[in-house]
């Protein structure tokens, strides 16, 4: 039986219906991947699945007692909430109770001691009642796989970290239907590659908006397309798609060819018509009538962007010369040592964990920063053009043609005068669009209208900073393109796998600690981030295998899992503390079955320890005896 079914589903905004008698269904355990343009509504229909938008016409039968859960394009909106509380709201009432359990078991001395004690049994018989116990460590895990600070506040992180909040919110339910808007924005590349195996074994269904075409070739089984308000829908991998597609776009232009072609003849009979006869076939009139309609309400293929760059004016030969820089911040080493010389027309990515020091390595080669040692030398005749993911170059009170003209009328691209509308129609901007306020642009479109304004400038050193976040599959494909042909210099900072592949001729790869290296090529030349990721359900395997640790190698998996496991034996350390506080009062022996559970618990959460410590012995001697 279906999760969730549309059944001739409509929705408009204004004039542009954005869902046309849409019918659709999701089946237990699948996986199903929806792309589309930007702005045709994609975010839209998971609004309709979720009930959050009213549709105009049609019927949506819902599974009763569907549990469904979302990760949205917007940031939360919730400053003043902890890490912790906000994910854990997203187990709805067992959530509430594990807050207020995180909240005892972290600062009891906030409150009188006995009152203290009296909160917490009750909040823990409470949490047994529901059953939620499992839910603690299914929530730090998710923490601890996403690094995210559990005592922070969600107004103290940037976007990119909030987004990371939003993922393990709506991860941490385990929900019949798992809606995902554009999930790999923003997370680094380990992240997206954890993010992956966490869909590829997730046991519900499982709905995902993506631009992502390595997610997409190694997850998709079947692929559904909003385009023109038709949800069309492809049983079949990326790689397949693509050449279906292609196919199914030829056989409309042909049909709608055939369609104009029998629309012209009509068009003609009935010219002749009235000079040739009073009476008519009236049959004819009203089929004509009706081609005629039919053709007034056809949406027509949106032709693909035609992104363009503008005068480049050549730099010199060297661009940038780096020697032996060294930056530190907060005791917190990001360059250490690092020695790159680029010259002009190279093509080169950052590649590497969110923090680690990449935003930091561009100030520094573009002297926005000075090195605390060594040395940074600019080439002549440097045109920098700046992308950056917050966008900050457009002003979201204004409308595009006000962002990119500025008074404008005209632009010069490749030598000759372009009007300002031409220009922005090649990136997919129509009329209306051009002068909507940026701030009711989708997310692509406001990318695509910042490369719009990016490229209209002189340039010669691009710096772009996460710029395919939110663009579509063709967008992305295009910008590849023209970067590709550019003859400037490119400094790229992405975790688009594909893209960098695309793009780079050489990448630097952060390792963390401030080393820096560099391999030539693209995302796929960096050795190490190639290997096979173990799962966690393969933790037992990794145990076995280390029976004789100097015989193991000590891989990057082993170093995150060695990082990790301090916060996890402090975590069940202060549980540990706070049912040995319970147990030393007299009182609480009067209720055996309560000191029976008790006592059971204790002892579960011992024997978690003495695995933890165990394993954490187990890492330390394969790390002093690798290789």
């Amino acid at each position: 039986m279906a999760l969730i079914y549309l059944e001739n589903v409509s929705l408009s905004f204004g004039e542009v219906p954005l869902l046309d008698k849409v019918n659709f269904q999701i089946e237990p355990r699948e996986r199903i991947f929806l792309i589309g343009r930007n702005g045709v509504g994609k975010s839209c229909l998971l609004k309709v699945i979720l009930d959050q938008l009213p549709i105009d016409d049609g019927r949506i039968h819902r599974e009763p007692g569907l549990k469904i859960a979302e990760l949205s394009q917007d940031l939360p909106d919730s400053p003043e909430m902890t890490v912790y509380e906000f994910v854990a709201e997203g187990l709805k009432e067992v959530g509430l109770l594990l807050k207020k359990y995180h909240r005892l078991t972290q600062k009891p001395g906030e409150m009188a001691e006995k009152n203290w004690l009296i909160e917490l049994e009750e909040t823990q018989k409470q949490l047994e009642a529901k059953e939620g116990w499992h839910f603690i460590q299914t929530i730090e895990s998710i923490l601890t796989r996403l690094e995210l600070p559990a005592d922070s506040k969600m107004g103290s992180l940037s976007g990119g970290w909030q987004r990371r909040v939003g993922l393990a919110r709506a991860l941490v339910n385990k929900p019949d239907l798992l809606l995902l808007d554009e999930p790999t924005n923003h997370l680094d590349l380990a992240t997206i590659e954890w993010l992956e195996e966490y869909l590829e074994q997730y046991s519900g269904s499982v709905l995902c908006v993506t631009h992502d075409r390595t997610l997409l070739k190694k997850l998709s089984k079947r692929i559904i397309e909003l385009d023109r308000g038709r949800l069309t829908s492809w049983s079949s991998g990326y790689d397949q798609y693509l050449v279906d597609k292609e196919h199914f776009l030829a056989t409309e232009i042909k049909q709608n060819q055939l369609f104009d072609k029998k629309l012209a003849k009509e068009e003609t009979w009935i010219r002749q018509g009235i000079k040739a006869r009073r009476t008519r076939n009236e049959g004819r009139v009203r089929a004509l009538k009706k081609l005629r309609q039919e053709r007034e309400h056809r949406l027509e293929f949106q032709g693909k962007p035609k992104f363009t760059t503008g005068d480049t004016a050549l730099s010199g030969e060297l661009v940038v010369n780096a020697e032996a820089i060294h930056y530190t911040v907060n005791h917190q080493c990001l360059v250490k040592n690092f020695t790159i010389r680029i010259c002009r027309g190279d093509k080169i990515a950052l590649v590497g964990p969110n923090g680690v020091g990449k935003s930091t390595l561009l100030k520094l080669l573009l002297g926005e920063i000075s090195p605390q040692n060594g040395k940074v030398e600019l080439g002549t005749n440097l045109r920098i053009s700046y992308f950056d993911q917050l966008r900050s170059g457009i002003d979201p009170e204004l409308s595009a043609i006000e962002n990119v003209g500025g008074g404008r009328e005209t632009i010069t691209i490749n030598g000759s005068n372009k009007h300002i509308i031409s220009y922005l129609s090649d990136f997919l901007f129509t009329p209306e669009r051009i002068r909507t306020p940026v701030k009711n642009l989708s997310g692509g479109e406001c990318n695509r209208l910042l490369l719009a304004k990016l490229f209209s400038l002189p340039n010669n050193l691009l710096v772009l900073d996460e710029p395919t976040n939110d663009l579509d599959i063709e967008s992305l494909e295009l910008l590849e393109e023209i970067l590709g042909e550019y003859k400037g210099t490119l400094l790229l900072v992405s975790h688009d796998r594909t893209f960098v592949n695309q793009v780079a001729t050489s990448t630097l790869y952060f390792s963390g600690g401030g080393k820096i290296t560099e391999y030539i090529g693209g995302y796929d030349a960096i050795p190490f981030l190639r290997v096979i990721k173990q799962s966690e359900p393969n933790l037992q395997r990794d145990r076995a295998s280390t029976k004789n640790p100097a015989d193991i190698r000590f891989n990057s998996k082993m170093k995150r899992e060695l990082e990790e496991i301090p916060a996890k034996i402090a975590h069940f350390e202060r549980i540990q503390a706070s049912l040995q506080q319970v147990l030393s009062d007299p009182a609480f022996y009067h209720d055996k079955k309560g000191m029976a559970e008790k006592l059971s618990e204790l002892k579960s959460i011992d024997t978690t320890l003495e695995g933890l410590y165990e394993r954490w012995e187990e890492l330390e001697l394969i790390k002093n005896n690798k290789v």
